[in-house]
C-alpha cells in the first residue's frame, strides 16, 4: 500500500480509544429520548432533549476515533443545551417569548453561567429543584469546570502532541475510564434537567401513578437508569419538591385503573380473557378504546383492531396468523371500498370492517366470521353507524 500523506497528517497524533460499554450507553439514552413531554407550552423542550441526546452520542463516537477534546466539548454542549432548554421554559411568559426570539435569530443570548444565575433567582421550578438537590448540582458544576479544561486546552494532557509523544504513548492511563465518568455524569445531568419540565419520567415509576394516568407521550426512567446515572438518593430529594408533590397529589385524585385496563389505554393491548374486568371500568376508556374492546369480544379469533384509517392499532392476546407486520393506508382504503365488507383476505388472515360513529373500524381475525359474528356486526352497524361523535358517551353496546 502506498504512503498517503494526507491520511498521515490527519491521523498522526490521534490515539483511538475503545468504549467497551458503548452499546449499553446507547440503549440507556433511550430513557432520555422517550421522556418526551406532553406539556403544550413546552414542546420546544423535546427538540432540546433530542439534541442533548445526539451530542452525547457524538461525544462517544468522537472519543473512540481519537478526537478527545471534541468529545469533551460535545459533552459540555449537552449540559449547555439542556440549560438553555430550562431557561426558555422556566421563565415568565413575556421573558420566554423574548428570549426565544433572540435565540432563534442568533442575536445576543446569555452564556451558561448567566442563565444559571438568572434561573437561581427567577426560575421557580429550577431554583426549587436546585435547592433540594444542592449537592448534586454542585457536582455538576464541578464536572463542567473539568470539561472546560479539555475544551480550553489547559494542561499538557489536553494536547494531542503531548499524548502522542513517545514518552507518553506507552504509559498506562485511565483515559477511557475518565471519559466514561464524565459521560455518565452528563447523561444524568440531562435527565435531571429534563425533570424541570415536568416530573412524569419519575412519577410514572410509581404504579399508583402509572395506573391513574392515560396514554402519555412520556415514558418512565427505568430503575437501572436512575441508579446508574442519577442516584436513588438524589431522586428522593427531587420528590421532596413542591413541583413533584403537587403533580403527584393531583394525579392521586383520579380513579386507579386495573392493570388490564391500563394495558388497553396505554399499550393498546386487549386481554380477551379479561374482557369482563375491562368493561367494569369502561368509563375510563376513550371512544376508540371501548369500541376496540367490544369488537374484540366478537370472537376469540380476533387478533387486531384498526381505526383512523389503519393508523391506530389495538392487538389482542390472540396472535395473528398474518406473518407480515407491515401495512399501509392503501390496504385499508381497499378494504373500506370493497362492496363485501366482511371476511376479506389479508394475507394469511381476514379483515372485516364496520362503520361505527361515522368511522370505519377494521377487524383482523384468523378464521372467517360465521353467521353469529356477522349478525353482531350488522346489528352494531345499524345501531351506531351514523351517530355523531360529539354525542358519544360510552354506550353500553350489547353484543
Amino acid at each position: 500500500m502506498s504512503f498517503n500523506f494526507s491520511t498521515y497528517k490527519e491521523t498522526n497524533n490521534l490515539l483511538p480509544q475503545k468504549i467497551e460499554e458503548k452499546e449499553s450507553y446507547y440503549h440507556d439514552l433511550n430513557n432520555l429520548e422517550f421522556s418526551w413531554t406532553g406539556r403544550i407550552d413546552a414542546q420546544i423542550s423535546n427538540t432540546f432533549i433530542l439534541e442533548s441526546n445526539q451530542l452525547i452520542v457524538n461525544a462517544i463516537a468522537l472519543f473512540e476515533k481519537g478526537y478527545f477534546d471534541c468529545a469533551f466539548y460535545s459533552l459540555r454542549q449537552s449540559l449547555e443545551v439542556s440549560t438553555t432548554m430550562i431557561y426558555l421554559v422556566d421563565n415568565k411568559q413575556e421573558i420566554r417569548d423574548s428570549e426565544l426570539k433572540k435565540w432563534k435569530s442568533q442575536s445576543w443570548f446569555p452564556m451558561y453561567s448567566q442563565m444559571i444565575k438568572h434561573l437561581k433567582k427567577h426560575g421557580p421550578v429550577f431554583s426549587e429543584i436546585r435547592n433540594c438537590m444542592s449537592d448534586y448540582f454542585q457536582e455538576i458544576k464541578s464536572i463542567k469546570k473539568k470539561l472546560n479544561k479539555y475544551v480550553h486546552k489547559q494542561g499538557f494532557k489536553t494536547f494531542y502532541v503531548s499524548r502522542n509523544h513517545p514518552v507518553n504513548r506507552n504509559k498506562k492511563n485511565n483515559f477511557s475510564q475518565e471519559f466514561e465518568f464524565y459521560l455518565r455524569k452528563c447523561i444524568g445531568a440531562v435527565a435531571v434537567f429534563r425533570l424541570s419540565i415536568d416530573p412524569f419520567p419519575i412519577l410514572l415509576t410509581d404504579d399508583k401513578v402509572y395506573h391513574r394516568t392515560g396514554d402519555l407521550m412520556t415514558k418512565a426512567y427505568s430503575g437501572e437508569f436512575i441508579a446508574k446515572y442519577i442516584g436513588k438518593e438524589n431522586i428522593e430529594k427531587y420528590k421532596s419538591t413542591n413541583f413533584y408533590s403537587s403533580h403527584y397529589d393531583h394525579i392521586m385524585l383520579e380513579e386507579e385503573k386495573s392493570p388490564c385496563v391500563s394495558h388497553v389505554v396505554k399499550d393498546q393491548f386487549i386481554d380477551l380473557e379479561k374482557l369482563d374486568e375491562i368493561l367494569k371500568q369502561k368509563h375510563l376508556l376513550s371512544q376508540h378504546d371501548l369500541i376496540a374492546v367490544l369488537l374484540s369480544s366478537i370472537s376469540k379469533n380476533v387478533s387486531k383492531i384498526y381505526c383512523l384509517g389503519g393508523l391506530h392499532m389495538y392487538f389482542t392476546s390472540t396472535n395473528s396468523k398474518r406473518k407480515s407486520w407491515s401495512w399501509s393506508s392503501e390496504d385499508f382504503n381497499s378494504f373500506e371500498k370493497n362492496e363485501d365488507k366482511y371476511n376479506q383476505r389479508y394475507d394469511e388472515a381476514y379483515i372485516s370492517c364496520v362503520k361505527l360513529y361515522q368511522e370505519y373500524y377494521f377487524i383482523e381475525h384468523n378464521e372467517e366470521f360465521g353467521g353469529v359474528e356477522l349478525h353482531v356486526l350488522e346489528k352494531l352497524r345499524d345501531k351506531y353507524e351514523n351517530r355523531n361523535i360529539e354525542n358519544y358517551v360510552n354506550p353500553n353496546i350489547e353484543l
